[in-house]
């Protein structure tokens, strides 16, 4: 690809002839990325330091390969990690400082997947959560992450 189209494939939407969906994308509401990933995710268990998920692979979190995307991958890392402080009775999540993700396998549209998030460490500033993404049907895992937070004042146990 030639600079100037990785440029108008980045730029999509900018400039001379906008998007045709660019009013609809500028009007949706605050945090709808968060609400885009989560909805159709359900809690199956959630105790002090781990959380339990499970969803259908929706076809909007697909990518080019018909695949769950690595980027919706990396919100429920995000999102279901985030969600592990919280079961410390903290206010606040705190503030992502680093996210890794290992990408072992693909989940397909309408595969159920399972999404567990445990606390290695919760302390007075820093909490960091892994979390494994894994096939309901026969527990092969698609992705394993570590979600590293800084905990602000405002969220200490």
């Amino acid at each position: 690809m030639d600079l100037e189209t990785v440029k108008k494939y980045l730029e999509k939407g900018v400039g001379e002839g906008e998007d045709k969906n660019a009013s609809t994308i500028n009007g949706m509401p605050s945090k709808f990325f968060e609400n885009f990933i989560r909805q159709g995710l359900h809690v199956d268990h959630i105790e002090k330091g781990r959380v339990l998920c499970s969803m259908k692979v929706p076809p909007r979190l697909l990518n080019a390969g018909n695949f769950l995307h690595g980027g919706a991958t990396a919100s429920l890392v995000d999102l279901v990690g985030s969600a592990v402080v919280y079961t410390y009775g903290a206010s606040s999540s705190g503030v992502s400082v680093e996210i890794s993700i290992t990408y072992l396998d693909a989940a397909f549209v309408g595969e159920e997947i399972e999404i567990e998030a445990k606390a290695l460490r919760v302390g007075k500033t820093v909490a960091v959560i892994t979390v494994e993404i894994r096939k309901k049907k026969n527990g092969k895992i698609i992705a394993q992450g570590r979600h590293t937070k800084y905990l602000s004042v405002q969220s200490k146990m």
